[in-house]
């Protein structure tokens, strides 16, 4: 098989790892988008590649900071503190592997309503400072995932363009 061939079928499967990355915190996401994009781009050494790389790395830098912006303001805005995130992270991982499928969705809420009823001693100023952030998390996430499908996209296209003009 040409390396260029395989490289394309490698760099592919690990965009879409890096998309799902952005939705599963546990896998790698905009980051493995952007060093696939550059291993392509080195790859096939082309005009193509090197835009590919250049469109592809900035839509999905830009998701990667798009979503730490958008949930960081919230979360200041609200006086939520990144230790409530941290620790919704960190059961919702745990969440995982307790309950397959949603587990990590459901950990993450719980674990962050914990964190926040720890710091405030009520269950309806956790809960709705619970809601802020769920909220915030999810806006960021999909500003990331919508971003990172465009960073992929480009790629696919740009994979199109390649091999069709080669």
């Amino acid at each position: 098989m040409d390396l260029q061939v395989f490289m394309t079928l490698v760099c592919g499967a690990l965009i879409a790892v890096g998309i799902a990355g952005v939705v599963v915190p546990v896998l790698p996401g905009s980051i493995l988008i952007i060093v696939s994009l550059l291993a392509w781009a080195l790859t096939v050494s082309s005009t193509e590649g090197w835009v590919v790389f250049a469109l592809g790395a900035t839509l999905a830098s830009a998701g990667l900071t798009a979503g730490l912006v958008l949930t960081g303001r919230t979360l200041k805005q609200r006086r939520i503190p990144g230790r409530s995130v941290t620790i919704g992270v960190l059961t919702g991982i745990v969440g995982m592997f307790v309950i397959p499928v949603v587990g990590l969705f459901v950990g993450f809420a719980l674990g962050l309503f914990a964190s926040e009823y720890a710091r405030q001693r009520e269950a309806r100023a956790a809960l709705t400072s619970s809601l802020h952030a769920l909220k915030a998390t999810g806006l960021g996430i999909l500003a990331e995932l919508a971003l990172a499908c465009l960073a992929g996209t480009t790629w696919v296209i740009g994979v199109w363009v390649y091999f069709t003009t080669a």
